[in-house]
Formats: structure tokens, sequence, C-alpha cells
């Protein structure tokens, strides 16, 4: 997918109050950033921000952290978290890749994944944000019991998912291939910008939720 640059993007999000910079410094210290104990959520490739600014609306308990390695659309989710009055919700702009240099081991209580990039060529496979590799690197920074969630309308790459977390530290403990006709994991659900586009294109969403074994 070709993103348009915007210009003036990474200056906005260099100046923005909303966003961590140099985040390895807050490694094993993001509750001090947010001045509470309460659990610590992430959304890996957040995009236009809509579904964690709804969330973090919703959950003033909750402390949300929004990571996305594109300034493109990062800025776009600063500019819905300016129109807020919440004190929960900050920024990164980062590479998945990169996670275990931010987080501390067992820091984080869940991890949100939505539609993200499938990578469909075999030999990028581990670059999947629900490869085996992935999965390893979730394992390093959520608790015992940590939870991770994910969303999207590409079968293929549900599939590979669920194949996947059989491999790693983690196990399905739901799934859906029609997530807006499956009353019970429906409920509450949170829609974000593609879930919105796809599903009122008739593409029906699929969604997991995988445990942490340990």
């Amino acid at each position: 997918m070709r993103l348009r640059n915007v210009k003036g993007s990474r200056e906005t999000i260099a100046n923005s109050t909303f966003t961590i910079d140099n985040p390895e410094d807050y490694k094993g210290k993001f509750k001090e950033l947010f001045g509470n104990d309460n659990p610590i959520q992430i959304e890996v490739g957040m995009g236009k921000g809509r579904f964690i600014t709804d969330l973090a609306t919703l959950n003033p308990d909750i402390n949300y952290i929004g990571i996305e390695k594109y300034s493109s659309v990062l800025v776009r989710a600063i500019e819905k978290r300016e129109l807020l009055d919440i004190n929960n919700l900050f920024f990164i702009r980062m590479d998945a890749e990169d996670l275990e240099k931010v987080f501390e081991k067992g820091e984080v209580d869940k991890i949100y994944l939505n539609f993200s990039d499938p990578w469909p060529k075999d030999r990028h496979a581990k670059r999947r944000l629900t490869s085996r590799q992935f999965f390893g690197r979730y394992d390093t920074i959520l608790k015992q019991g940590g939870i991770v969630e994910f969303k999207t309308d590409n079968t293929d790459l549900f599939n590979f998912s669920l194949e996947e977390i059989p491999f790693s530290a983690f196990k399905v403990t739901h799934y859906t291939y029609d997530l807006h006709n499956d009353e019970t994991m429906n409920q509450g659900n949170i829609m974000t910008e593609y879930e919105e586009k796809f599903s009122s294109m008739g593409n029906p969403i699929h969604k997991l939720i995988a445990e942490r074994k340990n």
C-alpha cells in the first residue's frame, strides 16, 4: 500500500505533547509517565487512531499507547487526540520489531492488532504481526495471562495466524470468521476505519483472541 506523504507530518509528531520521544528511556517506567498504576494496553499499527482514541475515551482507568511507524497516518491520530479531554493516551512512532527495546518484560496487559499489513508473499511471512516471530516479542512484553486481540478481513492472513499461534507461548481462546454476526464476540466491539469500510462492502470481519499461557 502506497501512503501519501503529509507535508510537515514529522515536525508535527516531534512537537506534539502526545507523542513519546526516545521511548526506550521509559522502558519499565511507563506508569510513571501516566502517573498511575493502571493497566497498560497498546495497539500495534494503529493507523489514523480511531480505534485507540475511542478505547481511551471509553476506559479512563486504562492507559493506552498507540504505535505506528508511518508519519503520514500517525499525524492524523494526533489530530484526533488534540480534540479529546483525556490523559490516558500517548503515541509512539516506531517499528513493531523494536517492541522489546521499549517495553519491559511483563509491562503490557493487552495488545491490539487491527487490519495489519498481510505481507502476502511467503518470503515475508515473518514480517506479519501475527507470525510466530512477533508472538515471541509479545511473549516478552505481556504479563502472565496477557491478551492479544486481532481483527482482519483477510482470510488468508487470518488462517495463517491461527496456524502460527500454536508455535508460540499463546493459545487461541476464541475466534470467529464473521465478527459482526457473532453475538458474543461482537459485544462491545469498537470499529476501526478499515473495519467500517470493509464491512460496508460486505466483507466479513474475522477476529481472534489469544492468551499468553505462562
